[in-house]
């Protein structure tokens, strides 16, 4: 290479005296601000969900359809006008614009009508479906979006749910009507025609008797107080897309505060911070993340055990390849304020598309580590190595499985001290990975019989009857409207139901799907657990749907039955939502002693957004106990600690268990305060916290409910916190 040439080069890699000095490389913030930029600035058009793909081309194309019988491929052209009203109308619908969606479904059905081959009955049937599902949004737009009410999509809806505006469900009526007339034994036309009366206020009367959904099918078998969706009265009813939620307290002050997503890469995390009796007030501009944006699902946890929460951003579930984005870990600085740090301790080398992942210390060394579940590609686990940066050593562990994760939980059912896993996969048998004690794990699902469903989502472990012993809740995700309908009804389908293995002393575990009555399918995104009425028995909520627009299914709350069996009180509580669930919450809000529930709505496509809930709890009576937990030689927030309450009752006494995590596997309970529901006793009579990590037990007794302690690894005594005073921020 000539001289010359070779200066120029050098001057191009190192620079030369007389320029300016090479920019300085951008910090973990601000590189992840760029990389969030450019994924929104692509996803306009090639986003798969959000994009709007070849639609310019598609319409292009229908305009210049020749008018012939045949066009120069051979095609009837009403064959292919017929196909791009079809895909156009499709491309419409998901990106919201529901008026232009039904005039190319209605122009589809005329094309079928004049189709030279004749009338096929199946894709009539196709298209008057896929033209009451637009009705039906356009209805939902009208109606529950744009003058929604607290009483908007609750099934069976009534009273202000029915619908003002009503023409696009008596369309949806119409069409969904014509196709049960040719096929009756489409379930979910059925379900769909149940509903839209209910819009109408028509229901049941204006159900034909042999296509009536029963009222028996949304009745409970127990009486349940009626929960209020005080969301807008909370400015927190925020319209977006599918999202996660942290429910923690983020900036110290003794309020739990909420931190939420929505998918779509433009969406912009929110910080809302509470200030006193359930109020709310928006952080989001102060807190740091403003152009962090995108996420399906948060997880929190104070991987640097400085005292405060931070939280991970998960990215790119659902979208393959095109999902290689960069999740977010976000550093609290204690006061509600946000630092990405993700490149600066080691978890930006690789992105993978995921939407779950569970901290803990699964080493026990007293720092926390990071299990990725990823779709498709090899999940990691990331050891953190005291220095607060992470390294993956997945496949050391024997935890580098490449399937389609969706939901990951960890807990030590075997009582050896060391958590194990259990990974949730939508394409195949699910993993319980044994932790081996060096820094190994073997997957014993099979031999122990959790494996099942074959397609699944959420999960977790709790101990739903309290006997000390790590229980396992895994969802099945068979995500057809028809197998959800069938089971709702009582009629016979072939998909796989939800499964509860109950542990045993044995270090096994039994499935007590069936006798529990949780044998049901319910589709759940978003999930979580907690205590609706301070009994000390583990409820749940389910967050329900998939993307497609039809997945118009109730949210469902379970209640235990003092851990013999779970009754359904969604329709009693008001808790049926039918708009997409996802990020499930169960904290105490407005700190008066028993837990709300907040739950993240909207669906994966643009035209499914939908606000926000906030269910606020009535109250039970009972009593309670919150306990704040701060390790020394474990994890700071104490992550896979055992706390057991041992209470008096008249027959008695009797144990309630609280193993410390966020809960469920989309959404995040408080971890910061650990809440206890004790019933009717007036006191604790023995409190005994377990510390994995140091395998100490510490032992309080005589302990007064309905008050928060803090309990400091290894000290003899627990401080009493004063309840917070209300503020402005």
């Amino acid at each position: 290479m000539p001289a010359k040439c070779l200066a120029i080069a050098a001057m191009l890699l190192f620079g030369c005296g007389t320029s300016s000095p090479a920019p300085k490389p951008l910090d973990s913030h601000a590189q992840m601000l760029t990389h969030l930029a450019d994924v929104a600035a692509n996803a306009e058009e090639s986003h798969p969900f959000l994009g709007s793909g070849t639609l310019p081309e598609l319409e292009h194309e229908l305009h210049n359809l020749p008018g012939s019988t045949k066009s120069q491929s051979g095609v009837t052209a009403p064959k292919k006008r017929l196909d791009l009203h079809l895909q156009i109308g499709e491309t419409q619908l998901r990106l919201g614009r529901t008026t232009e969606a039904i005039r190319h479904f209605e122009g589809a059905l005329e094309a079928a009508v004049s189709a030279e081959e004749g009338t096929d009955e199946g894709l009539m049937e196709h298209i008057r479906f896929r033209l009451a599902i637009a009705c039906l949004r356009k209805a939902e737009d009208e109606n529950c979006v744009q003058c929604r009410n607290g009483d908007s999509c609750l099934l069976p809806i009534c009273d202000a749910g029915v619908h003002e505006k009503r023409s696009g469900s008596e369309l949806a009526a119409r069409h969904l009507d014509r196709i049960l007339q040719l096929n009756p034994k489409h379930l979910s036309a059925r379900w769909l025609l149940n509903v839209a009366q209910m819009t109408l206020g028509q229901y049941p009367d204006a159900v034909p008797e042999h296509l009536r959904i029963p009222l028996s099918a949304f009745a409970s078998d127990e009486q349940f107080p009626k929960w209020q969706n005080i969301a807008s009265d909370r400015s927190l009813d925020l319209v977006s897309l599918s999202g996660g939620v942290v429910a923690d307290d983020l900036n110290g002050d003794g309020w739990i505060d909420i931190l939420v997503s929505s998918w779509e890469p433009t969406g912009q995390l929110r910080c809302y911070l509470g200030t006193g009796h359930g109020q709310f007030v928006d952080h989001t501009a102060e807190s740091g993340l403003v152009g962090i944006t995108g996420g399906l699902n948060l997880v929190q946890a104070d991987y640097d055990n400085d005292g405060d929460v931070d939280v991970l951003v998960l990215r790119g579930a659902w979208l393959g390849s095109e999902g290689r984005i960069p999740n977010s870990l976000l550093r609290n600085d204690g006061q509600a304020g946000f630092r990405d740090v993700t490149f600066d301790v080691g978890l930006g080398r690789l992105h993978f598309p995921t939407q779950t992942a569970a901290w803990a210390d699964y080493d026990n060394d007293g720092d926390l580590d990071l299990f990725i579940g990823n779709e498709q590609f090899p999940s990691q686990l990331f050891r953190n190595d005291d220095t607060e940066r992470f390294v993956d050593v997945a496949w050391i562990a024997n935890v580098d499985l490449s399937a389609g994760v969706k939901g990951v939980t960890w807990g030590d059912y075997n009582n050896d001290r060391f958590p194990d896993l259990y990974v949730s996969n939508l394409t195949g048998s699910n993993s319980l990975f044994r932790n081996n004690k060096d820094g190994t794990f073997t997957d014993v699902a099979q031999h122990l019989g959790v494996s099942s469903p074959s397609r699944s989502f959420p999960c977790w472990f709790w101990d739903y009857n309290n006997d000390g012993q790590l229980d396992l809740y895994v969802s099945s995700y068979w995500s057809n409207l028809h197998y959800f309908v069938a089971d709702y009804i009582g009629e016979e389908h072939e998909a796989e139901t939800d499964r509860l293995y109950a542990g045993n002393t044995d270090h096994g575990f039994r499935d007590v799907s069936d006798e529990v009555g949780l044998d049901h399918v319910t589709l759940p995104m978003g999930s979580n657990f907690g205590d609706l009425d301070n009994d000390g028995f583990p409820d749940f909520y389910l967050g329900t749907g998939y993307p497609a627009y039809e997945g118009v299914i109730p949210n469902r709350m379970f209640h235990n039955r003092a851990g013999t069996s779970f009754s359904d009180v969604t329709t009693p509580g008001g808790f049926g939502h039918l708009q997409k669930g996802h990020g499930v919450a169960f904290a105490d809000f407005d700190n008066d002693g028993d837990q709300d529930i907040f739950i993240e709505m909207g669906g994966a496509f643009a035209g499914d957004a939908f606000s926000n809930a906030l269910f606020e709890n009535p109250g039970s009576g009972h009593h309670w106990l919150k306990v704040m937990l701060q390790g020394n030689e474990s994890n700071r927030l104490g992550i896979g600690v055992r706390i057991c309450a041992t209470i008096p009752e008249r027959q008695g006494t009797r144990s309630v268990y609280k193993w410390v995590n966020s809960g469920g596997s989309f959404g995040a309970n408080p971890l910061s305060c650990q809440h206890i529901g004790v019933g009717s006793a007036d006191s604790v009579q023995t409190l005994e916290v377990y510390w994995p990590t140091s395998d100490t037990t510490q032992r309080f007794t005589n302990v007064d409910v309905d008050q928060c302690l803090r309990i400091v690894e290894g000290e003899d005594t627990y401080q009493t916190i004063p309840a917070p005073i209300d503020g402005e921020h």
